[in-house]
């Protein structure tokens, strides 16, 4: 697979982002072959795989974004060491390639598509340009939210709340609550981001090998994972096709969430009349990015933030998805929709068609991530039966629709 796409690369002009005033991510990654620095297109079917549908709904409220992101080497540096107890030295790969990360979004838009939209323009690029001197003026405005946030001390963010000399590097879980705090902070100037939001999942790859090789061929890959909401972020083990969830759903009644509301707040859930429990009676998420006017009562853009050392040819591909389809089909159909699929296009295909099969009528996004491992599965598939009978029973149903 390597071999193929960097003959993609070869033959494939290099597109520059309109945005070059400050940024500086682009949409291809960079990485040493023998004949010199290879440059490849994010937006290959080969390299990330992406599909989605706007399904029965009248508007697309999913959305998704990746870039190759330029960092401070230290920090990618100390982020490794802080979650791993790796010692990667950056001086073995050089600038510009010691600078990159990668980074995936995907975001599930409700009440509206404008935060969504946001989130696929804005927030790579804040994701990139936060530094530590905005953390004071940033937490006075989460403090000014009030309500919950009047007890909030800056959580990761604690160290670089007072202005100081000396203060530490970030790591990628500080870069990405202040990019998530900040992308809110922004949004709150719309009014439109009151009544809605978007949850949202965030990977970022960063290849841990020397000479620089790319993330879908490298033998150790850091993987950091920041989350808010209902998205979902799985990865697929090459042996047996596992699925690891790397994400969890940040519903009111969840273990972690109820415990961090209720320490703060009297309680403020309601159950539906589909028996779910939805915070202040109107969301099911209590993470997310807008929905501005329920902040005060504890909806935090804070995000989860997950790590993991991807070694060798143990995973096989990531997987990113909303709701529409995590709620239709288990992890386990997920990763053996895609396992066998030729390139990732083709697996996020699979993905949104079974969806589609089963008659579901959300939004919904699949974007698959190969790894090392792609390819090399083994195993059996374990739901290919009960895909077959799901299949069956959702063609039985729709009969009786037109009935």
């Amino acid at each position: 697979m390597a071999l193929q796409l960097v003959q993609i690369a070869r033959n494939s002009p290099c597109i520059k982002h309109p945005r070059v005033f400050t940024a500086k991510y682009h949409d291809y990654i960079r990485f040493s072959h023998p004949g010199g620095t290879i440059r490849l297109p994010l937006n290959s079917p080969k390299v990330i795989g992406v599909a989605n549908s706007r399904g029965n709904r009248s508007h697309q409220e999913d959305f998704y974004a990746f870039a190759a992101l330029s960092l401070d080497p230290d920090e990618l540096r100390l982020s490794v060491k802080k979650s791993f107890n790796v010692d990667w030295d950056p001086e073995s790969v050089g600038e510009p390639l010691s600078r990159q990360a990668v980074f995936v979004g995907i975001y599930d838009g409700h009440g509206g598509s404008a935060v969504s939209q946001f989130l696929r323009q804005e927030l790579h690029g804040t994701f990139e340009s936060v530094t530590p001197s905005m953390i004071p003026e940033l937490y006075m405005w989460i403090k000014e939210l009030g309500g919950y946030f009047k007890r909030f001390k800056g959580g990761v963010l604690a160290p670089w709340v007072h202005a100081a000399e000396n203060q530490p590097k970030f790591d990628l879980e500080a870069r990405a609550t202040a990019a998530f705090l900040e992308v809110d902070r922004q949004l709150s100037v719309d009014k439109v981001a009151q009544t809605c939001g978007a949850t949202a999942s965030v990977v970022i790859l960063h290849p841990l090998d020397a000479p620089a090789a790319p993330f879908f061929s490298a033998n150790r890959v850091a993987l950091t994972v920041a989350h808010c909401g209902d998205t979902r972020v799985l990865l697929c083990s090459t042996d047996g096709a596992k699925p690891l969830a790397m994400t969890e759903n940040h519903h009111a009644d969840a273990r972690i969430e109820s415990s961090r509301l209720r320490r703060l707040m009297a309680s403020s859930m309601i159950t539906d009349s589909f028996g779910e429990s939805r915070w202040m009676g109107a969301l099911a998420n209590t993470r997310g990015l807008g929905d501005l006017r329920f902040a005060k009562f504890g909806v935090t853009p804070e995000p989860e933030v997950r790590t993991k050392l991807l070694e060798e040819n143990e995973w096989a591909f990531i997987v990113l998805l909303s709701d529409g389809v995590s709620s239709v089909l288990s992890d386990d159909e997920v990763v053996d929709l895609a396992r066998d699929a030729p390139d990732p296009k083709a697996a996020a295909n699979r993905i949104l068609s079974f969806v589609e099969e089963l008659g579901g009528d959300d939004n919904t996004t699949a974007i698959v991530i190969p790894l090392a491992g792609w390819g090399k599965v083994t195993g059996p598939d374990k739901t290919k039966e009960l895909r077959e009978y799901r299949r069956q029973q959702a063609v039985g149903a729709e009969r009786q629709k037109r009935m």
